[in-house]
C-alpha cells in the first residue's frame, strides 16, 4: 500500500577541497536529517565531489567508494538518500543522481541529459529519462541547467510522478547569484504547472574563481506554496512532510485530453513511451558492484522495487504498465509529433 505523507529534507550544502571531506560532511548531514525525521533527503549536484573539482583527474575507484560510503549512512539511518556525483560506465563519465534505499542498495542512477558547456567538457550526456520510486511513491528528477527543459518533468509526471527532485550546483558570477535569491533560485514553477511537490537542493557561498552559489534550497508545495526556504549564506537542512494526496498531477493529466486537436499526438507520444519501456527492460536484471564487496548497484535504469504500475494517465495506460525510462532519443520523437500537430510557435524560454 502507498504511503499517504513523505517527510522529506532538502541539503544546503558547501562543498569541500576533496571527496573525504565532502563525504565526511554529507554523512554528517544524513544522520542529522535521519534524527530529524526525514524519510528521504537530497544533496546537491555533484554533492561527492563538489562541482569546481578537477574531473580531467578524477579516478572512478575512490568516487566508487565514496558512493558506497554514502549508501552504508543510508542503510545505518534507513533512510533514502538522494545524492549528486560523477559516475563512470563503459569508458565515460556521467554526472549523475544516484537513489539509495533504506538497505543501502544503489535503487536507482539518473543521468544529466542536457549538459551545460562546462559538464560537455568531461561528461557524456544521458539518454534515460528518470523515473523512480520511494517507498511506492512515484517520483522524478532534474539536474540543475535542466530546469530550462518542462518536457523532461511533464512526461514523466503524465505517467505518475508526484514529486520533483532537483539537485543542483550554482555557479554564476556574484551579480547573477544574487538576483536568484530570495526565493527565485530552481524553478518552483514545475510545482504548480504539474501539481506536484518540488524538492531543490543546491550549493552555496563561494565556489573559486569569483563565482557563486545563491543557496536558495527550497521545498515547494503543488498549489506553490513554500513550505521550507534556505539563505544565501548558509548550510542548512530544510524539512518538509509532503503529503501526497494534495499531488493529484491535475494539469499534467488535463494535458493529455485538451486541447482536442493534440489528442491523437498525445496518444503518439505515450505509445512512445510504452515502446520505450519494452525496450529497456530486460536492462533491469543488470547488476554491478561497488569496489571490495560493497552494496549492489543497478544499472542506469530502474530497479526491480520501481516497476510497480504508475497511476494511470488520463485514458491511456492500461492496467498493469509499468514506466521505466525514456531516452532522449524518445523525447525527440514524441516532439516531432506533437509538431505535426500543431503550429510551430518561436516561444523560447531562459534564464
Amino acid at each position: 500500500m502507498r504511503i499517504r505523507k513523505l517527510p522529506v529534507a532538502a541539503v544546503q550544502m558547501k562543498f569541500r577541497p576533496t571527496i573525504d571531506e565532502n563525504i565526511a560532511r554529507i554523512i554528517a548531514m544524513v544522520r542529522a536529517a535521519a534524527r530529524a525525521g526525514a524519510d528521504a533527503i537530497l544533496f546537491p549536484e555533484c554533492a561527492v565531489t563538489g562541482y569546481r573539482h578537477d574531473f580531467q583527474g578524477l579516478s572512478p575507484e575512490p568516487v566508487a567508494q565514496a558512493c558506497a560510503a554514502v549508501g552504508r549512512a543510508a542503510r545505518d539511518t534507513r533512510c533514502h538518500v538522494l545524492v549528486g556525483a560523477p559516475t563512470f560506465r563503459a569508458g565515460r563519465w556521467f554526472n549523475s543522481l544516484l537513489v539509495f534505499d533504506r538497505r543501502g542498495r544503489e535503487a536507482y542512477r539518473y543521468s544529466k541529459i542536457h549538459l551545460t558547456e562546462g559538464d560537455a567538457r568531461f561528461f557524456t550526456p544521458g539518454n534515460e529519462l528518470p523515473f523512480f520510486r520511494l517507498e511506492g511513491v512515484p517520483a522524478t528528477a532534474i539536474i540543475c541547467h535542466e530546469r530550462r527543459y518542462p518536457e523532461l518533468v511533464r512526461l514523466p509526471v503524465m505517467l505518475g510522478a508526484q514529486i520533483l527532485f532537483h539537485p543542483n550546483a550554482g555557479l554564476d558570477r556574484l551579480a547573477v547569484s544574487k538576483a536568484k535569491r530570495h526565493g527565485r533560485d530552481g524553478i518552483a514553477a514545475r510545482a504548480f504547472e504539474n501539481q506536484i511537490f518540488y524538492v531543490f537542493a543546491n550549493s552555496v557561498g563561494p565556489q573559486r574563481h569569483g563565482l557563486w552559489s545563491a543557496g536558495d534550497t527550497k521545498i515547494v508545495a503543488p498549489d506553490s506554496r513554500v513550505l521550507a526556504l534556505a539563505n544565501n549564506r548558509d548550510e542548512a537542512i530544510l524539512h518538509a512532510e509532503l503529503d501526497l494526496a494534495t499531488a493529484g498531477r491535475r494539469y499534467a493529466r488535463e494535458a493529455l485530453e485538451h486541447p482536442a486537436f493534440l489528442r491523437a499526438a498525445w496518444r503518439r507520444m505515450l505509445a512512445l513511451c510504452r515502446k520505450q519501456l519494452r525496450k529497456t527492460r530486460s536492462l533491469a536484471s543488470c547488476t554491478r558492484r561497488w569496489p571490495a564487496g560493497q552494496a549492489a548497484s543497478r544499472s542506469a535504469t530502474m530497479s526491480a522495487a520501481s516497476m510497480a504500475a504508475a497511476p494511470k494517465p488520463l485514458n491511456e495506460c492500461g492496467r498493469g504498465h509499468r514506466m521505466r525510462s525514456l531516452s532522449s532519443s524518445s523525447i525527440t520523437g514524441l516532439a516531432s509529433a506533437a509538431a505535426r500537430s500543431r503550429s510551430k510557435s518561436g516561444a523560447g524560454r531562459s534564464g
